[in-house]
């Protein structure tokens, strides 16, 4: 069984898939105490890994019950099966926690590509297609490399430390909950190895 916060469709609001369609699988619990963590650990709802899959199928618009009856009414009617797939989101907390083998093969039965955001202190199972690292100060890595790495820029947040220990084909620089983007676009322009991310879901107040 896994605790999940919540699962809910979307689109992603930051870093490199900015603007995709998700169905995000938020996990309750992590191994570190963010002061800007948004996520009520608290709250969850205990499911098992064939729960999930039933959960991120309706929400998936090519999979779901409605568009499968809309095909049967009428063959003529437009479909969404042969429109690229929307991304599974894995997220948390800390979803390496408690994603392991079972859960990712019961994943990839929807077709659908696979995305974890990890803090990278802990090993990841083989089976993820997108591996985004958000890593925290004072933390130490259990990955070395990623897809995306995703800094949150703070006061004491050092990006280049993260480039040395992070390999990485994209490099994202992220404003603290949106608090100071002017610093960050100044960083930005003197270390063009970097690229702006923003939490564009909290500009357009969507999920």
């Amino acid at each position: 069984m896994y605790r999940i916060n919540e699962i809910f469709y979307s689109l992603q609001g930051e870093g490199y898939h900015t603007g995709t369609p998700a169905v995000f699988v938020r996990f309750s619990g992590c191994n570190l105490r963010c002061p800007f963590c948004d996520t009520d650990f608290a709250d969850y709802k205990e499911m098992s890994a064939e729960e999930i899959v039933a959960a991120v199928k309706e929400l998936n618009p090519k999979l779901s019950t409605l568009n499968s009856k809309l095909s049967t009414l009428n063959s003529k009617l437009p479909t969404l099966n042969s429109t690229p797939s929307p991304l599974i989101i894995l997220t948390g907390g800390e979803p390496a926690l408690q994603v392991d083998d079972a859960l990712l093969t019961a994943l990839h039965t929807t077709g659908m590509p696979i995305c974890i955001e990890t803090n990278g202190t802990l090993a990841l199972p083989d089976g993820i297609d997108w591996v985004t690292c958000s890593p925290k100060l004072g933390t130490r890595l259990a990955i070395s490399h990623a897809d995306e790495l995703k800094v949150v820029l703070t006061e004491e947040t050092n990006p280049e430390q993260w480039l040395q220990l992070i390999q990485a084909k994209h490099h994202f620089l992220q404003p603290c909950s949106c608090q100071n983007t002017d610093q960050v676009i100044r960083y930005i322009l003197c270390h063009p190895q970097w690229r702006l991310s923003l939490q564009t879901h909290k500009y357009l107040h969507i999920q």
